[in-house]
């Protein structure tokens, strides 16, 4: 691997230095190359089996002011060089940006550290049969199971190259597994859907694919026979499954080009109460085996674990170069890139931090409440906070799971949301965007 790499870096500075040679001011190009698996079953029988292998690369250069970037998946000489040009004179011509351009070669990333985040072995696909297989056939063996979304498993690596004429080189490669599978309870009109997952960067660190097929089977018949509930405020408490989602918003708010246009319902809040006191929200770009994790950012920047939220209080906003500069700030490293335009900033692996309680001690004194499994559609206003969503769980009754329930609404504002927020003990690491379960007080729950 290590001849790849260097062929990848020997190939993206000689671009570099052709668009130098061109007339470029500054340059940076990113290359990715990839390989996947993927097989998908349903009712016991093979709907996909099928393996693809990418490779793109993209070229972005910098004029006075002017930036371009320009993408390709073909690596000629000729090809490149047509690459360059093209550069070139795109920068020359599109308006000037004042905030862009590359790091300050006192700003990049020195040391690269080791994350364990690529395993070696890629799997048979028998075995990724096996997988899927296995997955789906423990959900059907579920009493109730009446039909099958089917089952998939897959494989896939990757490798990114990054280099720029501020002197910064760098790569790493990433692989992950995956297994996962849905099924249908009920029949007729009384039917109702769901499913589990299970994903890795190690195949010896997934979930075993019969448990995860009990787990979704138990999970669709469970949710037999909804009823509707009267339209009424209560304490709603989030599935882990369903509560990293409020990560996701935090993140779109705090996000610096929201920011820096001052479209963000939390765009006054850096270094304020936003949460109650306990709540930390932490961030760890170089976490063992995460599998979002990166060595660097997609601008050559160092980047670190930090607390996004600490007792409560928001500690920074998420900054690219371009963003920070926007703000009169210094970037935060969290910038990431495709090949087909500019950098922007997105966070890697995000958790929030499991409170004290167990879900069962978190929801014990709820008399009548609402347990979110799903939620519908997308009713959130980032610039106001206003949330309103869709969503199917079970009725909370003296503490306990009492019947399930469908076709309600859940609405709030994000702001209050948050302040109301308590989390439980339960976190588990399973897509690099995690929550344990949560609660919220006094949320509108609209019904009949």
């Amino acid at each position: 691997m290590a001849a790849a790499r260097d062929d990848a870096l020997d190939l993206l500075t000689a671009l570099i230095a052709k668009a130098k040679r061109l007339g470029a001011d500054a340059a940076d190009a990113v290359l990715f190359e990839g390989a996947s698996i993927s097989h998908a079953r349903r009712l016991g029988k093979t709907e996909k089996l099928e393996r693809s292998e990418g490779y793109d690369l993209g070229l972005r250069v910098f004029f006075g002011k002017r930036q371009a970037t320009v993408s390709s998946n073909d690596r000629t000489p000729a090809a490149l060089d047509e690459l360059a040009e093209r550069a070139i004179a795109m920068a020359r011509v599109v308006p000037e940006d004042p905030y862009c351009g590359i790091a300050a070669p006192e700003d990049l990333a020195r040391d690269v550290p080791e994350l364990d985040i690529f395993d070696p072995v890629e799997p048979a696909t028998e075995m990724l049969i096996e997988r899927a297989a296995a997955a789906e056939d423990a959900a059907r063996a579920v009493p109730g199971i009446t039909n099958s979304e089917g089952a998939e498993a897959g494989w896939g690596r990757s490798k990114v190259v990054l280099a720029a004429s501020n002197g910064f080189t760098g790569s790493y490669e990433s692989s992950g597994q995956g297994v996962s599978v849905a099924v249908v309870a009920g029949d007729g009109t009384e039917m109702e859907r769901d499913y589990d997952f299970s994903s890795a960067v190690y195949a010896a660190d997934l979930e075993e694919a019969a448990v995860i097929g009990k787990r979704a089977g138990e999970r669709a018949v469970k949710r037999l026979k909804p009823r509707k509930v009267a339209s009424q405020k209560v304490p709603v408490v989030f599935d882990p499954r369903v509560a990293r989602g409020l990560l996701g918003h935090l993140t779109g708010a705090i996000s610096g080009p929201s920011i820096a246009r001052g479209t963000s319902f939390l765009k006054d809040k850096l270094r304020q109460q936003i949460f109650a006191k306990g709540i930390t929200v932490r961030e760890d770009p170089h976490r063992q085996r995460g599998l979002r994790s990166k060595p660097f950012d997609g601008e050559g920047i160092a980047n670190r674990r930090r607390a996004i939220v600490e007792d409560g209080v928001l500690t920074t906003w998420l900054l690219d170069l371009a963003s920070a500069r926007q703000l009169g700030l210094k970037t935060t490293g969290h910038a990431a890139r495709g090949t087909g335009s500019p950098p922007g900033p997105s966070p890697t692996n995000l958790w929030l931090e499991p409170g004290a309680l167990s879900p069962q001690a978190l929801m014990a004194d709820i008399a009548q409440g609402f347990y979110i499994t799903e939620l519908m559609g997308m009713g959130v206003n980032g610039i106001t906070g206003d949330y309103s969503r869709g969503a199917a769980g079970y009725w909370i009754e003296r503490g306990e799971l009492a019947y399930p329930v469908s076709e309600v609404t859940i609405a709030g504002n994000l702001k209050d949301m948050f302040l109301q927020l308590t989390a439980a003990s339960d976190l588990e690491f399973r897509t690099g965007f995690d929550a344990p379960t949560v609660r919220i007080e006094g949320m509108t729950v609209a019904g009949t």
